[in-house]
């Protein structure tokens, strides 16, 4: 069946924007609100499975609820004439993954620049309660201004909804970056998405995949066996600190690794704000933008969702602590009333005595 030209009386389909294995991408223009947006088409065996239908409408629903600069909104979605679709968010520029075809091998800076961003939307996602299950550079659009926006949450599971004793004979994600756990048919978790923001760490800095193999089933075996190449011995450029970074995210334990995007993205953010050879030019870095604090995340369990952007500030009420100058400086304008007391009566006691024994000194002497 054609697709039509305009979904619900709503949506007029302009040009093709991309092809994948599920679904085809439009750029559309809403008529309603006379606005560009992107529309993913959904293949028709699919739209046709209703238990597909509930699982994407609930899905979508969840993307929906997610308002992030680094993520592309979600508007809408629909089925028309046999057609299941979802209305996002235009974003004109071009994926990631396209990107790194034509660079090869980026900068420290921009690998920096735009996974920190990336880590900032799928973080988002995690305190939401939502992992994406695909994380791969072609699910990342960036624009001429060098914006960056995690795309396709439209197949983010929620993880409420996930057993622990799941398991699936369909393997979530794309093989090149899925994590072990996805490769062995396990249930994802933040961990399994923060393995995913690792590999496009790699492919940027060395300009190759931590594995490479010609088909699916060896390219699972590689993720769960074996160990990458340190990307340092591939670029020497890239810092010490960052090679270890890159292979703890690569560990085949979910519990080795940062247990969400917001961990990584604060390493990535000291990391960049430490370097004074890296010049801050990025707009989400100038004077006033709000950015998390780079301080180290400590291990818990996903928190409920929180509003955009926002990360708990230091204090004893939520887990964090003040540094130790801070209290140092706040106790030295504490003044300990006790002490000033004490001294007031030694210092009444002593003078008040001194009289007493001169006139005591004075009747005795013969």
């Amino acid at each position: 069946m054609a697709t039509p030209t305009i979904l619900n009386d709503r949506y007029q389909l302009e040009q093709t924007l991309g092809t994948g294995g599920m679904a085809l991408v439009y750029k559309a223009k809403d008529l309603m609100l006379e606005r560009s947006v992107a529309i993913k088409v959904l293949r028709e065996d699919l739209s046709t499975d209703m238990s597909f239908r509930d699982r994407f409408r609930q899905e979508a629903r969840a993307a929906a609820n997610l308002s992030h600069p680094n993520i592309v909104t979600v508007h809408d979605f629909g089925l028309d004439q046999g057609h299941l679709f979802i209305v996002m968010e235009y974003v004109p520029g071009t994926d990631l993954k396209t990107r790194i075809r034509e660079k090869e091998r980026f900068s420290i800076q921009e690998t920096l620049e735009l996974m920190i961003q990336a880590c900032q939307g799928v973080g988002y996602a995690h305190r939401a309660g939502l992992v994406h299950c695909d994380i791969k550079p072609h699910n990342m659009l960036v624009s001429p201004d060098g914006r960056l926006k995690v795309t396709d949450f439209g197949i983010a599971r929620a993880l409420a909804s996930i057993s622990p004793e799941e398991r699936s004979e369909v393997v979530w994600g794309s093989p090149h970056y899925f994590s072990p756990e996805q490769a062995a048919g396990l249930p994802p978790s933040p961990a399994s998405d923060v393995y995913s923001l690792g590999v496009i760490l790699y492919e940027m800095l060395t300009g190759q995949l931590p594995f490479n193999a010609a088909d699916a089933e060896e390219l699972a075996r590689m993720h769960r066996e074996m160990q990458p190449i340190s990307p340092r011995a591939i670029n020497p450029l890239i810092p010490l600190q960052l090679d270890e970074i890159i292979l703890k995210v690569l560990s085949k334990e979910p519990s080795a690794r940062y247990r969400t995007a917001d961990q990584l993205g604060h390493l990535l953010l000291g990391l960049y704000e430490s370097d004074p050879s890296l010049q801050k030019s990025l707009f989400f870095l100038h004077e006033g933008a709000h950015v998390p604090p780079a301080i180290a995340v400590p291990e818990m369990s996903v928190p409920t969702a929180q509003p955009p952007s926002l990360i708990p500030l230091p204090n004893e009420e939520n887990g964090y602590y003040a540094a130790p100058e801070e209290e140092a400086e706040d106790n030295s304008k504490k003044i300990d009333w006790g002490t000033w007391l004490l001294g007031l009566l030694a210092f009444a006691a002593l003078f008040g005595l001194i009289p007493f024994w001169l006139y005591v000194y004075m009747n005795l002497r013969p």
